[in-house]
């Protein structure tokens, strides 16, 4: 009798809710049908890009993205820390092309809701029938002291590309017994395990190559993702490296000075650092805040079923800048929305329901390049509202052994290629 894990299972499952649609107008001809905009070309909107051309090859699928090549945000903290190359998580968009997607690298200046247009930065409009934005998050900068400009300075290092880049070369120019600081914003925001992550594979750097260095983490929370796992690892890794400071205990930050790298915490006391990274609170990407698309939260409200905008149904919005608890914001999830937003739009162009949907996350961190540490979960619709399957999800063992945590590095890795693979290939 074949042995399937809870994982395969779960990848079984979300295969089959979405064959339920797909071949059904394969043998239709390619780009006469209804006409379907995609902005953003992140791992919902690529994501949603692509699956709208295989469950529908009929559909006139546009994918309009600003930059030529995506830099990930995943394992963006290995090249922060030396362990890769930016190219390993850089991304281009000939797969998407090949399946027959049109891909147009322009800035979009504002959603037309009442029109159903997309207008870009010089002036020309798409039109859509039905729009499916990826717009990802934004900085509130509403930290004294700390703006865009000062991020030039200070990085932020939480949108991949140039400030990784920057981040990683003040980390090689820190001489050695410099103070690095990381800040931490309160939930929401993107990738809740993300700066914890950054941390251990930042002490990873250090211990070896600036073992006179140490690391603070000042955050403006008492509890994190995973937290048990992660100060289990540092204890064992990085102990005198790394320290980790909650809200409780002063931890939480309210003023910046960028000049002089320095930080002031809620009760008065100051951190100089040789290197700062402050990562800053988030909301919406701005383009869904002036569609008029956000909540009072900043964030937007989706049909839990397709992902429609509660205030545009023409429009579904996937990926970080959704109201979408219990769900995380990770890329694994974007990934999984896309695909029930795909089913979704294809569902209703033909007139029938779309299928029940599934999603499941599971999220990798990486402590040291051979210690993984896993979160895992599953979600459907509950009494009309996103809910988390009972019994579906759970974390890593504590107390495992090295091998353990070195096969789930690996899967870490192994993640990361296939759903590259899946998005962008």
């Amino acid at each position: 009798m074949t042995h399937f894990d809870r994982r395969s299972f779960l990848a079984l499952a979300g295969a089959a809710s979405l064959a339920s649609l797909t071949g059904a107008c394969a043998s239709g001809p390619s780009g006469t049908g209804p006409r379907v905009l995609v902005v953003g070309g992140g791992f919902g909107g690529a994501t949603a890009a692509k699956y709208l051309r295989l469950l529908d090859p009929s559909l006139r699928v546009t994918l309009v993205e600003r930059n030529q090549r995506f830099v990930t945000c995943p394992f963006s903290n290995a090249v922060i820390a030396g362990l890769r190359d930016i190219s390993t998580i850089t991304h281009g968009y000939d797969g998407l092309r090949a399946l027959g997607v049109q891909v147009i690298h322009a800035e979009v200046a504002a959603v037309d809701v009442a029109a159903k247009s997309v207008v870009l930065a010089d002036g020309d409009k798409l039109s859509y029938d039905r729009l499916v934005l990826s717009p990802g998050i934004d900085f509130k900068w509403n930290t004294p002291g700390y703006d865009q400009a000062a991020s030039e300075l200070v990085p932020h290092a939480w949108k991949a590309g140039a400030q990784t880049l920057l981040l990683r070369r003040q980390l090689e120019a820190l001489e050695d017994g410099g103070l690095v600081v990381i800040t931490v914003p309160g939930n929401p925001y993107r990738c809740p395990p993300g700066p914890y992550e950054r941390a251990s594979l930042i002490a990873h750097y250090l211990k070896i190559r600036k073992p006179k260095s140490k690391l603070l983490v000042l955050d403006s929370k008492d509890a994190f993702s995973k937290q048990g796992l992660f100060q289990e690892g540092w204890d064992k890794l990085y102990k005198g490296v790394l320290e980790w400071v909650p809200a409780a205990k002063d931890g939480k930050i309210v003023a910046v000075d960028a000049k002089t790298r320095t930080v002031e915490s809620d009760l008065g006391t100051k951190h100089k650092a040789a290197v700062l990274n402050v990562i800053p609170q988030q909301t919406a990407g701005k383009l869904a805040i002036d569609a008029g698309l956000t909540d009072a939260s900043g964030w937007v409200p989706v049909v839990p079923r397709t992902f429609q905008s509660t205030k545009a149904p023409d429009i579904h919005v996937i990926g970080d800048a959704t109201v979408a608890a219990p769900m995380p914001k990770s890329g694994f999830v974007a990934n999984a929305q896309a695909k029930v937003a795909a089913a979704a739009v294809v569902a209703s162009m033909r007139g029938v329901d779309s299928p029940e949907p599934l999603w499941m996350n599971t999220c990798y961190s990486l402590l040291s390049p051979v210690y993984g540490i896993t979160v895992a979960g599953v979600y459907r619709v509950i009494d009309g509202k996103l809910g988390e399957v009972p019994n579906s999800g759970g974390v890593s063992p504590k107390g495992a052994t090295e091998q353990f945590r070195a096969l789930e590095a690996a899967y870490a890795e192994s993640w990361y290629a296939n759903i590259s693979k899946d998005i962008w290939s």
